[in-house]
């Protein structure tokens, strides 16, 4: 996991193996990583894992050091792990500062809402989450099964698609019709190579592409929003290639 700047951050992978290189038992299990200010904040996170997915359960790859946190950010940090967030499946919960991105599987669109509606009941207004969870067996899971872990490919630094790419784009046009045409948000992503501001205009460039190419494969205009996340929502390590690939990517995401 890349630390961005001088935050306290916190990664936790919901029932799937750490990006970094996982070890063959760490299967299944919830994987925490990444920067706490102090050992305080590292053993009562850790104790609030182990008490809702059991000691066992629980792999420690947390640093303690080198990070400045937000008031109270320990505080925050064992508020946000509830009873509810165990009913997150094949996910992972991103912490940077103030900054929470949440993604992964949940049975109904009720309790998609609720998970982070208690997590903003517990937090301050300084805090900021980004809902990724989707209803599993959803439309989201026919996109998702539809892009199949791929990457809609692009030339090098540039938003044209290659042929490769537009194969891909072809396939989920076709998907996102089966699924009644919803309203969808497309989201470019990058690595971290290079500097953060022309990643992030790449990364929007990117989703309008993809958007331009929707729309004359017949998906409707007012269905399809884009927006770029640049580097900050990475998948895998930006210290591998492979880590890399991963993150530069186009996101389908459903709206609601």
């Amino acid at each position: 996991m890349k630390i961005h700047a001088i935050l306290a951050a916190l990664l936790l992978h919901l029932g799937l193996p750490a990006a970094a290189q996982p070890q063959p038992d760490e299967a299944g299990k919830l994987i925490a990583a990444g920067m706490v200010p102090d050992e305080a904040a590292r053993a009562a996170i850790l104790g609030k894992l182990r008490e809702l997915y059991g000691a066992a359960n629980v792999v420690d790859r947390l640093e303690v050091g080198g990070v400045v946190p937000p008031p109270n950010w320990a505080d925050n940090m064992t508020r946000l792990l509830s009873e509810r967030l165990r009913q997150v499946h094949g996910g992972r919960l991103q912490v940077s500062g103030t900054r929470i991105a949440l993604q992964g599987n949940v049975a109904n669109e009720a309790l998609r809402q609720q998970v982070v509606s208690e997590m903003a009941t517990v937090l301050n207004p300084t805090y900021t989450i980004d809902n990724g969870l989707v209803v599993a067996g959803g439309g989201q899971g026919v996109l998702d099964k539809t892009l199949s872990n791929r990457v809609v490919e692009f030339e090098t630094a540039s938003a044209r698609l290659t042929p490769a790419g537009s194969r891909i784009l072809d396939e989920m046009a076709e998907a996102i019709k089966r699924i009644g045409t919803p309203r969808l948000q497309l989201i470019g992503h990058t690595d971290s190579a290079g500097k953060r501001e022309a990643n992030v205009e790449l990364s929007l460039a990117r989703a309008n592409s993809v958007r331009a190419y929707l729309i004359d494969k017949g998906i409707p205009p007012a269905s399809l929003s884009t927006s770029g996340a640049g580097p900050d929502r990475p998948l895998g390590s930006n210290d591998t290639a492979e880590g890399r690939a991963r993150n530069r990517r186009i996101e389908f995401r459903l709206n609601g």
